[in-house]
């Protein structure tokens, strides 16, 4: 459960509705999924956090299911479950199969894994590697 509940379409205030019916529209569905009906108690970190995603997700130099992909490695990285849940119905409506996801799970725990090695070890950084 949310910590301080949910707002629902019927109950939000004219300020969040707006952003609701944005994100409707945007996405071409009838419904606010939780995570935004919990932030929502906020209304400016609501109207912020929407515009943000969508002018990162917005089309750009990567495809729209390379960047589910991203949103869902770091969310795997940072053990979000909703967010897993969320950009892995994303990631696959933008057509990712079984064996993409597969792939990638094992790229995130190889990465999580080396990167704790380096953190660990302290590795300095290579000069051919330094921009």
């Amino acid at each position: 459960m949310a910590t301080l509940g949910l707002i629902e379409y019927k109950d939000a205030s004219p300020e969040v509705r707006a952003v609701y019916d944005d994100i409707m529209a945007s996405r071409k569905t009838d419904w606010i999924n939780n995570f935004w009906k919990a932030i929502a108690h906020d209304p400016a970190t609501l109207k912020r956090t929407w515009e943000d995603v969508k002018q990162v997700m917005a089309p750009g130099a990567l495809d729209p299911l390379t960047k589910e992909m991203i949103y869902l490695a770091v969310s795997v990285s940072n053990q979000c479950s909703y967010c897993i849940a969320s950009h892995t119905a994303g990631a696959q409506k933008k057509g990712m199969s079984n064996e993409m996801f597969m792939e990638l799970m094992a790229i995130v725990g190889m990465a999580n894994e080396t990167n704790r090695l380096v953190a660990g070890y302290q590795v300095a950084i290579d000069e051919q590697f330094k921009v």
